[in-house]
C-alpha cells in the first residue's frame, strides 16, 4: 500500500524535553489508523505535526511524493489538503451551520458551496440543521457537523484530536460508528489520536501504542490485544492481574498457578500480567485441592460479572495476601467467602521479562 501520509524520523522537544522521539509512522489510502496512548505520551504533538500546527524540528512530513515539511521550511495546514476534526470541534459561533461546513469552499462559486455543504450535512444525518448555530446543537450534533466541515473539500487525510472525548457512552458509541463508515466512505487516509484503547480497537485498522514520546508497538488491533510485546501494551488494553516471579523450570509459580514461561531462562525475573477473562473460576467442590481464592465480593457489570478474589500465599494460607480480579461471563454472584477453583487460560496470560519495566 502506498503511503497517502508518512512520518519520517520526527522528534520534537519542549523546553529541550522530547515529547515525540525519532517517530516513524505512514498510512495508506482508505486505512484508519490510531495514535494511542496515556496523557502526556506526544500522539497529539504527533498528529498538530502532521497538520502543520508545529514548526518541525526534527524528521520531515510527506504527503504522497510531496515533502511538506523539513526543519525550517513547510507547506501551512490550509494548503496539505487535509480535514481537522479537533477535540473542541471549532466551529465558528456566529457562522450557521451550512457557512461552517463551506467555510473551506472558497474556491467554488457560492451556490455550489452551497450545495456541496447540504450534501455533506445529508451524509452525516444534520441537513435539518443546517440554518441553525453551533450553540443551538448537541456535542453529538456538533460533532457531526465538524466532521461534514472536515470531509466537504474531499481530502486525501483527514486527522481527529479525541473526537468522542465530549460525548457520553451511548452517543459516543453511535456516533464512532457512524463516523467510521463515513471515513471508509470518503477513501481518506484518517490518522485519529486518542486514550481509549476500546475506541482505537473499534476505530483503526492498524493501532500504534506510545509511551513517552516512541512509538513501543504497531499493529492491527487483534495482535496487539492478542500479542502484546510488553506488560505496559498489555495492561493498556484492559484491566490485568499483574504478579512478579522468578523462572523455574520452564514455568514461573503465581499466587493462581503455574505458568508457562516460553523463551525465557531458568533464573530470569520476570512480570506475569493476567487478564481477568483469562482467569476462570468455578464454585470448589468438598475435598478438591486446586488452586483456590476466596471471593471478596462480586458485582454484575451487564454482560459479564466482575469477581474481586483474594488468596494467600505459602503454605496453609500464610504469607502473602494477594488480590486480583476475574471476569465471567453473563451472571456469576458467588457469595463472599466462598471458595473458587482457577482455571487458567493461557492465551489471555502474558510473562514479560522484568527488565521491560511495569504494566503502567
Amino acid at each position: 500500500m502506498t503511503a497517502v501520509l508518512r512520518l519520517e524520523g520526527i522528534t520534537h522537544r519542549f523546553d529541550r524535553v522530547p515529547v515525540v522521539d525519532d517517530l516513524t509512522l505512514e498510512i495508506g489510502a482508505g486505512e484508519v489508523v490510531c495514535l494511542l496512548g496515556p496523557s502526556g505520551c506526544g500522539k497529539t504533538t504527533a498528529l498538530r505535526l502532521a497538520a502543520g500546527l508545529e514548526q518541525l524540528q526534527t524528521g520531515r512530513v510527506l504527503m504522497g511524493e510531496r515533502e511538506v515539511a523539513v526543519p525550517g521550511s513547510q507547506i501551512p495546514p490550509e494548503r496539505r489538503g487535509i480535514g481537522l476534526v479537533f477535540q473542541d470541534y471549532a466551529l465558528f459561533p456566529h457562522l450557521s451551520v451550512a457557512d461552517n461546513v463551506s467555510f473551506g469552499l472558497s474556491e467554488l462559486p457560492k451556490a455550489r458551496r452551497r450545495e456541496k455543504a447540504l450534501t455533506e450535512l445529508r451524509r452525516v444525518g444534520m441537513e435539518g440543521a443546517a440554518e441553525k448555530f453551533p450553540h443551538e446543537l448537541s456535542g453529538g450534533q456538533q460533532q457531526r457537523v465538524a466532521l461534514a466541515r472536515a470531509l466537504a473539500p474531499n481530502p486525501r487525510i483527514i486527522l481527529l484530536d479525541e473526537p468522542y472525548s465530549g460525548l457520553d457512552t451511548a452517543l459516543r458509541s453511535q456516533v464512532r460508528d457512524d463516523v467510521l463508515h463515513l471515513l471508509k466512505e470518503s477513501g481518506a487516509a484518517t490518522l485519529m489520536v486518542t486514550h481509549d484503547a476500546e475506541e482505537a480497537m473499534f476505530m483503526a485498522d492498524r493501532i500504534a501504542v506510545m509511551r513517552d514520546g516512541r512509538i513501543v508497538q504497531e499493529g492491527s488491533p487483534h495482535t496487539l490485544y492478542c500479542y502484546p510485546n510488553s506488560a505496559f501494551v498489555a495492561g493498556f488494553f484492559g484491566e490485568v492481574n499483574a504478579f512478579s516471579g522468578r523462572v523455574e523450570d520452564g514455568q514461573v509459580l503465581t499466587p493462581i498457578g503455574p505458568v508457562r514461561a516460553e523463551g525465557l531462562q531458568d533464573g530470569d525475573e520476570v512480570t506475569v500480567v493476567a487478564r481477568p477473562e483469562g482467569l476462570r473460576v468455578t464454585t470448589l467442590q468438598a475435598g478438591e485441592s486446586d488452586y483456590t481464592a476466596r471471593v471478596m465480593q462480586a458485582r454484575l457489570l451487564g454482560r459479564s460479572s466482575l469477581i474481586h478474589l483474594h488468596v494467600h500465599s505459602g503454605e496453609n494460607g500464610s504469607g502473602i495476601e494477594w488480590h486480583f480480579h476475574s471476569r465471567m461471563p453473563g451472571i456469576f454472584l458467588p457469595e463472599t467467602g466462598t471458595r473458587l477453583r482457577i482455571e487458567l487460560d493461557q492465551g489471555q496470560i502474558f510473562v514479560f521479562p522484568a527488565r521491560q519495566g511495569r504494566v503502567s
